[in-house]
């Protein structure tokens, strides 16, 4: 299941991938916000995301805000929650491959349709490297929590 959850800046993005996803057939499901709220604050919807994603093996989930910047910091929050923004192929491959990103973050104000989608089909067709320096890595940070 792939969990989805936006602000008023990412939105009309949220929208739009939505229709992407059930095109691709992918499952998701929207946390909201349901409405477009020029008022709503982006901790709220990062963290109804990032709890069903902590709570599920194997769930993801791709959060929308201005930058994508917002949703990673309040989606880290949540223990096990490794939330990475992504503004091209190369650092949604990274998020993948490298960090184990389970939250995938974009930015309403920064990226076009036309490559989140890109950014998206690429993060979630990436697996995390088996390379023993990533899996080091990773183990470091999770041992922070």
């Amino acid at each position: 299941m792939i969990y989805l959850g936006a602000d008023h800046a990412g939105f009309k993005l949220k929208e739009e991938i939505k229709k992407y996803l059930k095109n691709s057939g992918f499952k998701y499901q929207d946390l909201g916000n349901q409405v477009f709220d020029s008022e709503d604050d982006y901790p709220d919807f990062a963290y109804k995301v990032a709890k069903k994603v902590a709570q599920e093996k194997n769930a993801k989930g791709i959060l929308f805000c201005g930058t994508g910047q917002g949703m990673a910091l309040a989606a880290n929050k949540v223990k096990g929650i490794y939330a990475m923004p992504a503004w091209n192929k190369l650092t949604a491959k990274h998020a993948a491959d490298h960090n184990q990103a389970n939250i995938l973050t974009l930015g309403g104000h920064v990226t076009s349709i036309k490559s989140a989608k890109e950014i998206i089909k690429i993060w979630l067709k990436t697996k995390p490297l088996k390379n023993i320096k990533y899996s080091r890595r990773i183990n470091k940070v999770k041992s922070f929590e």
